[in-house]
């Protein structure tokens, strides 16, 4: 059974920094195309950052919202099966449930999320 447990929130002040951890199990992790969604109160689930299995020449490839990009960086580790969200610079519109997602063809895995708090 597919399983995704995030770690890694908290509260932090305005311009710290956060590095979120999704450990995967139950399906073969090196296969799915990982994401980071987030949700802020009131709002609809936003895709945060994506990244690819790897593939010719163990490349594998990221990409990000807009509000993120230059601050946010994703990467993955497929001996450990984990997908990490390294976040900076944080701003408090950055205050969210951040959730790990796994996805391949018609597989579509969630974890429970993790509460990120940017507050002074």
């Amino acid at each position: 059974q597919a399983h995704l447990v995030e770690s890694g929130g908290g509260l932090v002040q305005p311009g710290g920094s956060l590095r979120l951890s999704c450990a995967a199990s139950g399906f073969t992790f090196s296969k799915f195309h990982m994401k980071w969604y987030r949700q802020a109160p009131g709002k609809e689930r936003e895709l945060v950052a994506a990244i690819t299995p790897f593939g010719y020449l163990s490349t594998a490839y990221a990409d990000y919202a807009d509000s993120v990009k230059g601050r946010f960086t994703i990467d993955r580790d497929n001996a450990k099966n984990t997908v990490h969200l390294d976040m900076n610079d944080l701003k408090p519109e950055d205050t969210a449930v951040y959730y790990c997602n796994a996805l391949l063809d018609g597989a579509d895995y969630w974890g429970q999320g993790t509460q990120v708090t940017v507050s002074s």
